[in-house]
């Protein structure tokens, strides 16, 4: 474990070929661009989670059946401050840094609760998201930093509260046909009343304003209070049909006062996360073009979910289908501790891993006061998800269990928002560390898996075949590495449908393990 978790990455900032063994589709062309933590030393300093990691950027280009391969560490200001000073000197997630700026921050708190959440980090190591036609590194903080996607030079950053009052966005947007970017954030004390917020860029195609960004035309689409002042929801990410975003509040929380003397008292941002497991779930579903939300009060059990799947509408249902937990220990797996120990010890650090579980949740909207009390109202013959309306008009709803052991979920992204059959996903059984990757049939809850021993493939995505009618008709892209020296990192390409390997690139110099990433087809790149 630890040659791949908690090792620093390298820069290969130009170009390499790939060695190509069997046959990448020549229809295959453009770029997928991945994101993650990369360097978890500066200096003599540490980080201790791999959240923490500074953000090492890396691109697979498609072209004429080859595959070249770069990468370049993002030059936010969290790395060149670091770098200069030649130890970690920015506080990340889970690492606490004394002295830290940050400490004027926090004290202003006790006077004023001028900002709860400071400006202590904009190492964006999560994902790549597309505003208009640009493309920025993100993770789930204020700032992102718009990037080249050709070249991965860092162009600069930009801070969300110049278009919008935010505290916290995530880095998993959703985009509608149009192009239309829609986001979510958390507007905390200091911006206003307290407040979950959706907001949409508009796609723009005007090339006389490019020099623009597109976040100048950002709207706000509607917000969400908090249900508790002191203890708003985490969310990483969030679902949208054809016409409504889901928000799901969970009862995976930030403890506000936590978070304002984490200084003091010595603890990391992490520790100020907290589950109350015998707290309740809700469901807003929230008209996004409009901004109005559906008027019935959804709920259910406590859950923690981190990636939605995907949502759509049938017959006057919302479903929509995420990953769940039943605790946050997948946390507590990332502290690189336990994530480089000795095989043994590793497996017994991870016994109190819950597993993820593939979920779905439908939500009638067909509800009245006449309805009946106390029967399950969802009619779609296809789950056994259930909403049953209580006495105050409220309705619990009780989830399907899809399928167990999928995270970082992706589909055919052309099926956003429409009724699906497909999920791909990293395959985890014993530990929180995939090393497969799964093809989940949601129809007939049977799936398909890709392995390899010794090897850690990445998130898979999926990039569909020119002209493609069916679902599957693709192909899935994932990152590979492993601690064994006499396998190159390769970059593999999978049939869609079977999952067999049509193709690997093997990539000559090191790549890191990553988290999140875009693919851009070569006539957008530019």
């Amino acid at each position: 474990m630890q040659t791949i978790f908690g090792k620093n990455g390298i820069e290969t900032p130009e170009p390499v070929q790939a060695v190509v063994r069997g046959c990448v589709p020549d229809w295959l062309e453009g770029t997928l661009i991945r994101n993650g933590p990369g360097l978890f030393s500066v200096g003599d300093s540490r980080y201790n989670h791999w959240f923490d990691g500074l953000s090492l950027i890396h691109s697979f280009t498609f072209k004429n059946g080859e595959v070249s391969y770069r990468s370049k560490f993002l030059k936010s200001d969290t790395y060149k401050r670091n770098v200069k000073a030649d130890r970690i000197v920015v506080s990340e997630f889970g690492t606490m840094v004394y002295p830290d700026p940050c400490k004027n921050i926090f004290s202003r708190f006790f006077t004023h609760l001028s900002n709860v959440i400071p400006d202590f980090t904009d190492n964006n190591l999560v994902n790549i998201i597309r505003y208009g036609k640009d493309f920025y590194a993100a993770s789930e903080i204020n700032y992102i930093n718009e990037i080249d996607p050709s070249t991965l030079e860092t162009i600069g950053r930009t801070n969300y509260r110049n278009h919008i009052a935010l505290n916290l966005a995530t880095a998993h947007p959703h985009y509608d046909k149009e192009g239309n970017t829609y986001n979510m954030g958390t507007a905390i004390m200091g911006l206003g009343k307290p407040k979950y917020v959706i907001f949409k860029v508009p796609h723009d195609t005007s090339d006389s304003e490019h020099k623009k960004p597109a976040l100048r035309k950002l709207q706000q689409v509607c917000s969400i209070p908090f249900r508790s002042l002191l203890f708003p929801s985490y969310f990483h990410s969030f679902g949208m049909t054809e016409n409504y975003i889901i928000f799901v509040e969970q009862a995976f929380k930030l403890d506000m006062v936590k978070l304002a003397t984490a200084y003091f008292r010595g603890v990391n941002w992490g520790n100020c996360l907290k589950f109350d497991k015998d707290d309740t779930t809700l469901f807003h579903v929230v008209n996004r073009h409009t901004g109005k939300s559906v008027s019935t009060q959804f709920y259910g059990a406590a859950l923690v979910t981190f990636h939605h799947i995907n949502a759509y509408e049938e017959h006057d249902h919302v479903v929509f289908d995420l990953i769940c937990y039943q605790d946050t220990n997948l946390y507590d797996m990332f502290y690189i501790d336990n994530m480089t120990q000795e095989t043994n010890k590793f497996i017994d650090a991870n016994k109190e891993f819950s597993p993820p579980v593939c979920t779905r949740f439908v939500l009638p909207l067909n509800i009245s006061k006449e309805s009946e009390r106390g029967v399950n109202l969802v009619t779609l013959k296809d789950t056994s998800a259930t909403a049953v309306i209580q006495e105050n008009g409220s309705v619990f709803c009780t989830p399907d269990a899809i399928f167990q052991g999928l995270e970082l979920p992706r589909i055919n992204y052309d099926f956003n928002t429409k009724k699906y059959r497909y999920v791909y996903g990293s395959r985890v059984e014993w530990s929180p560390h995939p090393n497969k990757i799964a093809k989940v049939d949601i129809e007939t809850r049977t799936h398909l898996e890709w392995f390899q021993e010794n090897c850690y493939p990445s998130e898979p995505v999926f990039v569909p075949s020119p002209g493609a009618t069916e679902e599957d008709d693709g192909v899935i892209l994932s990152s590979v590495i492993s601690p064994d020296p006499s396998i190159s990192p390769f970059m593999l390409v999978l049939n869609a449908r079977t999952l067999e390997e049509l193709a690997r690139a093997e990539i000559p110099t090191q790549i890191h393990m990553d988290l999140h990433g875009y693919f851009i087809p070569a006539s957008k790149t530019h």
